[in-house]
């Protein structure tokens, strides 16, 4: 249980212990969270077919769009408060907490109630062909009737763990977790509904995981907990919600613009199974990822805090710490990725042309994984501390500049090849870019001067 002392370890408890502290929970969620989506494909792969893994694949930019949305609110307001009890202001971050509330029932019930109108000539647009379509279309109708459950507790969990329980909200995820393991085979062997079951699974978990984190944020005895009069919006705190959850909406829209432009591409050139051979590989690097965004959300409450509070070495030491962890772990998914890729692509499937694509797209895409872990940590970095205009552009030079760019040109030469190596050009160069940036703005800190 944290008191009113506790939060404040972060300021004088040793850097690397904190890091541990606060990543292993978060850590052991988001590794939990990534490897249920894995199980789920697999489960769909099975118990479904193989199209359905490509229609599965075909709602990731409709899926980012509306993650989109929630990161806009969920990460802006969870590096609020961390920033707010950095600087002792509990009812600043009480404040954050209600407003957060407000905007997650606003956009998780008006955004996808629009998408939900135009929602096959969406999918029509993203790459959809006459097989794919009615599996794309059932999974995101069952998926965006339960998005208000998503945002709050995306939202609430990320809070949770700013606010100084990072166990509690590891356990939030990990029971969401469990009941969609066990909702997921029961819906899609059992009672036979297909891909309908593994979205109705996924939202009867983040209904159990919102109740959850409710009922955390209504005990009085939580360091940060709902108060009567504290919800209603506030001008000042939406725009320090949007200004820093911004860099995260850009990047998760940019995403879904790129990952929309990379369907149509591998429509084009590998047809339908090497849209779901890349919802295997997408599945493989997410998990890598995630658990890098583990450390990161580990990091973001030390930073964030030492920051408020002024104390710039413990913020420069925890990132070090961070940028080395995650890269540790992305080199590791890179070797898996690279010796095991047909093994890996296997368990999704038994069908020998999308275990054939996978494997070949696996090595391409995934060949500069190693430094992956340096870019995402970065980014986070610099969101963390409230500089809002870095974290955008460097998300922006990746996705925006290079990464599409490569995405028309390179296949124009290499056919399906160019598709897979377009990931890999835009993370090398966007990493050298990252680093110059990084460079520049240490050398600010260290010498006393804000970061602008």
């Amino acid at each position: 249980m944290v008191t009113r002392g506790s939060a404040n370890e972060l300021s004088v408890e040793k850097v690397g212990k904190l890091l541990i502290q606060y990543s292993i929970p978060a850590i052991i969620a988001t590794a939990a969270a990534s490897l249920y989506n894995i199980i789920d494909r697999i489960f769909i792969g099975q118990g479904v077919g193989p199209l359905a893994i490509s229609g599965l694949a075909l709602t990731f930019p409709l899926m980012n769009i509306l993650a989109a949305f929630g990161s806009l609110v969920g990460v802006g307001s969870s590096a609020m408060v961390s920033i707010r009890l950095g600087q002792h202001d509990r009812r600043g971050a009480t404040l954050i907490l209600g407003n957060a509330v407000m905007l997650n029932i606003i956009l998780g019930t008006v955004v996808p109630a629009i998408t939900i109108i135009f929602l096959e000539p969406i999918l029509y647009a993203l790459g959809a062909s006459k097989d794919t379509l009615p599996y794309a279309k059932e999974f995101m109708q069952i998926i965006l009737a339960g998005n208000i459950f998503t945002h709050l507790y995306l939202g609430l969990n990320n809070i949770m763990r700013a606010s100084g329980y990072p166990q509690k909200a590891m356990v939030t995820t990990l029971v969401t977790v469990a009941v969609n393991l066990v909702l997921a085979p029961l819906y899609i062997f059992v009672f036979k509904w297909g891909i309908r079951g593994a979205a109705f699974a996924t939202v009867c978990a983040q209904i159990t995981g919102t109740a959850w984190a409710l009922f955390h944020f209504a005990r009085i005895d939580s360091f940060v907990h709902f108060l009567p009069g504290y919800m209603r919006l506030k001008r000042v705190i939406i725009k320090d919600i949007f200004s820093i959850g911004m860099s995260n909406f850009l990047m998760l829209i940019c995403s879904s613009v790129v990952v929309s432009i990379m369907n149509l591409s591998l429509s084009r050139y590998g047809g339908d199974f090497a849209i779901g051979a890349f919802g295997i590989i997408n599945s493989i690097a997410n998990l890598v990822v995630m658990i890098v965004i583990g450390f990161n959300q580990g990091m973001q409450p030390i930073v964030g805090y030492n920051y408020g509070a002024k104390k710039i070495l413990r913020v420069i030491k925890t990132y070090k710490i961070t940028v080395f962890a995650g890269v540790c772990v992305t080199c590791f998914g890179f070797l898996l990725a690279e010796i095991f890729p047909r093994q890996i692509a296997s368990a999704f499937t038994t069908s020998k042309e999308l275990i054939d694509l996978a494997a070949m797209g696996m090595r391409l895409n995934l060949i500069m994984l190693p430094i992956v872990g340096f870019q995402v940590v970065t980014t986070n970095f610099f969101q963390s501390i409230g500089k809002a205009k870095i974290s955008i552009f460097l998300s922006l030079a990746r996705q925006v500049l290079l990464l599409i760019p490569a995405l028309l040109i390179l296949p124009l030469f290499l056919g399906l090849n160019g598709v897979w190596l377009s990931g890999p050009v835009a993370d090398l160069t966007s990493s050298i870019i990252t680093l110059m940036v990084l460079q520049w703005q240490i050398k600010k800190m260290q010498h006393g001067y804000p970061l602008q």
